[in-house]
């Protein structure tokens, strides 16, 4: 997929305000500072799009972009951030678990993990809270720029055998690297297959 344009639409808390329009919806979740709005500057190829910034859990809205005129991209709030205050969390919370359930238009989310990190719980909770409610999902493994592929390899390994001790079969797994590009030729394919599949 090549993309031509990629353009910010709406930022809310509010999920019937999110776009109308019957369009394809991929959106893109992780713990704070897991370096999803670097992975979705890298994907579109727009260094500006998402606002990066040292401070994680700085995304606190959900934020609508259209992409070529023809899928939406959704920046979702970050969770588990420890500095945010328990009353932000419990918000946050709430906000995705509006988006997740009442949001007609989403296809497919984007489950952000950091590679360098064992299997931490706040993310084994979250996957196991969409598979129970049917939330169609990937994972994707950041940062991968950071290790050595055979340390990658060590790591996905044991993410895997971790999940199924509770899944019969494994999501989709992605890998990628903000900063070298990687996986993404391998998402933007999923995304344009997905959408070849339902337009």
């Amino acid at each position: 997929m090549i993309i031509k344009s990629a353009e910010f639409l709406i930022s809310n808390t509010d999920v019937k305000k999110c776009p109308s329009k019957e369009l394809p919806e991929y959106a893109f979740i992780g713990r704070s500072n897991v370096g999803k709005s670097s992975l979705i500057n890298m994907l579109t190829d727009y260094s500006k799009l998402a606002k990066i910034s040292g401070t994680p859990g700085k995304t606190q809205l959900i934020n609508h972009f259209i992409i070529n005129g023809e899928w939406y991209l959704v920046d979702l709030p970050g969770y588990g951030y420890a500095k945010v205050s328990k009353k932000m969390r419990a918000g946050f919370s709430q906000v995705i678990k509006s988006y997740l359930k009442k949001r007609e238009q989403l296809t497919c989310l984007f489950v952000l993990v950091d590679s360098r990190l064992e299997p931490q719980k706040l993310d084994m909770e979250f996957m196991q809270y969409l598979g129970e409610n049917a939330i169609p999902f990937v994972i994707v493994f950041t940062k991968a720029d950071k290790l050595t592929s055979s340390a990658m390899s060590k790591n996905l390994t044991a993410y895997k055998k971790t999940m199924l001790k509770t899944w019969e079969f494994l999501p989709q797994i992605f890998i990628s690297s903000a900063s070298s590009k990687m996986g993404r030729e391998d998402i933007l394919n999923f995304i344009e297959k997905t959408n070849s599949e339902i337009l």
